[in-house]
């Protein structure tokens, strides 16, 4: 599994920004498969980034996020865009693809969701809402 099928959603989006705005100050090839760069962030100077293509949870950042930890941040994914551009722009598309995706099944759900409340009776609406109240027994009651 590579760097960018780790990372968060958030670390995604936020590194792909951060590599679009030319945050990666410097990088060199460290060894085989690894790299070290400096990358802006929020503090005044750049964070030390290394990344490991082969083992992506041995690469290091100095952000509060990442630092002494195995999480992908956003500035590991910076680094990793500004190596690979073209790793960047296929992510980029098939991300954008997927919440297409997602966003059509999300509008037939809700339609699907609608037709079947519209063919309900107001006595049928009030016995499902009861059965999907008493299904949420674990929530906080709100009456």
């Amino acid at each position: 599994m590579g760097l960018i099928d780790i990372a968060s959603n958030n670390s995604f989006w936020r590194g792909l920004d951060y590599y679009e705005s030319g945050y990666v100050e410097t990088y060199i090839k460290n060894a085989d498969n690894q790299y070290k760069g400096q990358v802006r962030g929020s503090r005044s100077e750049p964070y030390e980034v290394t990344i490991d293509i082969e083992h992506p949870k041995k690469s290091t950042c100095n952000c509060p996020h990442a630092e002494g930890m195995r999480r992908i941040c956003k500035h590991k994914v910076a680094l990793y865009f500004t190596i690979f551009p073209d790793e960047a722009n296929r992510a980029k598309k098939e991300a954008e693809e997927y919440e297409a995706a997602e966003e059509l099944r999300q509008e037939e759900l809700y339609g699907d969701i609608e037709r079947y409340v519209n063919s309900l009776s107001v006595d049928q609406l009030r016995e499902e809402l009861i059965i999907r109240l008493l299904e949420e027994e674990d929530a906080d009651h709100w009456w």
